[in-house]
């Protein structure tokens, strides 16, 4: 683990307040999404995780609501998983697919750390401008149990991000995967039939 990401994740225990919901963007860049998930999730402490120090420097101030700090994100969510602090909601916005087949293993379904992810429960939110991404973090979840519901596009009309403002605006096709990662039986529900 990167001592850097354990330092940072001390400074979010300080701030945590735990009888409030968690938010996570993981990969939240300049932590622009970060705002507007703060204005999405009223009452909620949104924290934002980016491992590029630059983005960071770009991220408007933050109080009680909201906050973004630098660690990666695989240390980040092991941290989370260990400190038993669950998330309502998580969102994977626009995170590099690392398109090379050669790089397979530093996508987030085929890495080591993706049953972590699931194991942080809340509402998993997936989005993309590349389906196959989303198609192999469909696969990822049926090789765990889960059955996830299917990739579907979607237009931005409010954007959570500035990628979603970009890839919208240049008429690229964007994909959205949403499930909830609290229910108990995923061969059997039907809520995400």
């Amino acid at each position: 683990m990167h001592a850097g990401s354990r330092a940072e994740f001390e400074a979010f225990r300080e701030w945590r307040d735990r009888s409030r919901p968690l938010v996570l963007d993981s990969g939240c860049g300049t932590g622009a999404s970060t705002v507007e998930l703060g204005h999405r999730h009223p009452g909620a402490q949104v924290l934002g995780i980016d491992r590029s120090a630059h983005r960071l420097a770009r991220a408007p101030a933050f109080g009680p609501d909201r906050l973004c700090i630098r660690a990666r994100l695989e240390d980040a969510w092991r941290l989370l998983a260990a400190d038993g602090d669950r998330p309502v909601r998580h969102y994977l916005l626009y995170p590099n697919p690392w398109p090379k087949p050669g790089h397979i293993a530093r996508r987030w379904p085929a890495h080591p750390v993706f049953p972590v992810v699931l194991a942080l429960g809340g509402v998993l939110t997936v989005r993309s401008n590349w389906r196959i991404y989303l198609e192999e973090c469909a696969v990822a979840l049926g090789l765990y149990g889960r059955r996830p519901p299917p990739v579907v596009s979607f237009e931005a009309d409010a954007p959570l991000t500035p990628f979603e403002r970009k890839y919208a605006a240049s008429g690229h096709i964007l994909y959205d995967l949403t499930l909830d990662l609290d229910l108990t039986d995923w061969r059997t529900s039907d809520a995400h039939a």
